[in-house]
């Protein structure tokens, strides 16, 4: 993985990409997909992850199905959750595979293109249990957070 010439976690362009690929997901889903990133941290990603997924108004989503996706680019750690919602029908076995999928990438270099493969996975089972219906509004921002 590289550095970002900058403070930013992710580049301008980086950002960008990843705003597509939620915005791609969500256009099926109901569901509300985010996507945090950091360059360190020293504790526990996923309780990181549990206090962000507060902090953001994930639990306020209509049918508690919001996705959060927290990275911490440098220090090399990262947490998927899902609201209750998603978790019931889903389970833990799911986001341990999409976890799997990412790390992969990860380790090949490939940054951007493991949390879009993150999105991608969550977007795709979200359609599947929250479709998107034709009053539909977008709930939360797709905007990658910092």
């Amino acid at each position: 993985m590289g550095d970002v010439p900058s403070s930013r976690a992710l580049s301008p362009e980086e950002a960008e990409a990843i705003r597509k690929a939620i915005q791609r997901a969500e256009s099926r889903t109901s569901a509300e997909i985010r996507v945090a990133v950091e360059q360190q941290l020293d504790s526990d990603p996923y309780v990181r992850a549990v206090s962000l997924f507060e902090h953001l108004g994930m639990t306020r989503t209509q049918q508690r199905n919001g996705v959060l996706i927290y990275v911490a680019r440098k220090s090399r750690k990262f947490a998927i959750i899902g609201d209750e919602g998603i978790h019931n029908h889903v389970g833990q076995t799911f986001w341990d595979k999409v976890a799997e999928e990412m790390k992969a990438l990860f380790r090949e270099g490939k940054f951007v293109e493991g949390i879009q493969a993150g999105v991608r996975r969550a977007g795709e089972v979200l359609s599947r249990y929250f479709p998107r219906a034709g009053d539909d509004t977008n709930e939360l921002s797709d905007e990658v957070v910092f």
